[in-house]
């Protein structure tokens, strides 16, 4: 099957592969065979691992689509719990934080269908994206959704100690649904949704989502 690769992703596969075909030929020309040959085999395994984190799968969300939640991207639940946002929506709500490493998929899927009411980017820190304090010191984007039910969603594309740039795609007064993507965030980091107090959630702690397709919650 045909890989798909991000668009924010091939530039950067284009040059590393152009410096590891440099690299290789040099040493194949210069070095020992014990010594090419090891950075060879690392140089695919580099290779490979760039080449899955810029891939970018075709989902589809197979349920009913009814005031569901989709995970924004690949990874771990890393945070549930209900905290007060300040920023945005001033009330108590239901926060859900997924945690991506380098070896998931990047690519930021829209977590529910309605209007993009709210788009802005905030310059910070770089600190491990695991960290509670990461949501509101780190590099980050919001961006707020109002759902056909009235429910105001903020979703925070968060950078971490890797991550260097966030690219978000939506914009205010755009109606987006869950199969179109929110953004894209290099090489590293996290995505919180915020959803109302009273929200079902349906994932735990630990628990692994797939961007686009796992339910975290189902809104009333």
């Amino acid at each position: 099957m045909k890989v798909k690769i991000h668009r924010e992703g091939q530039n950067i596969i284009a040059l590393i592969l152009a410096g590891l075909v440099v690299i290789n030929g040099v040493l194949i020309w210069l070095a020992p065979v014990g010594v090419w040959a090891s950075v060879l085999v690392v140089s695919i395994i580099l290779f490979l691992l760039v080449l899955n984190f810029f891939r970018l799968p075709h989902r589809h969300f197979p349920g009913d689509r009814d005031g569901v939640v989709v995970s924004s991207v690949d990874g771990t639940v890393v945070a549930l719990e209900e905290v007060m946002e300040d920023e945005y929506l001033h009330r108590k709500v239901l926060q859900v934080s997924v945690f991506m490493s380098i070896f998931n998929v990047h690519a930021n899927w829209v977590p529910v269908a309605g209007e993009v009411t709210e788009v802005k980017h905030h310059n910070g820190r770089f600190m491990a994206a695991y960290l509670p304090k990461s949501s509101t010191e780190n590099e980050r984007s919001a961006v707020v959704i109002k759902t056909k039910g009235g429910d105001e969603v903020l979703v925070r594309q968060i950078a971490g100690a890797i991550a260097r740039r966030i690219v978000t795609y939506v914009e205010p007064g755009e109606q987006v649904d869950i199969d179109d993507f929110i953004g894209f965030i290099k090489f590293g980091s996290r995505v919180d949704i915020y959803l109302p107090v009273g929200t079902k959630v349906n994932v735990k702690l630990g628990d692994k989502t797939i961007g686009g397709v796992t339910e975290i919650a189902r809104l009333k």
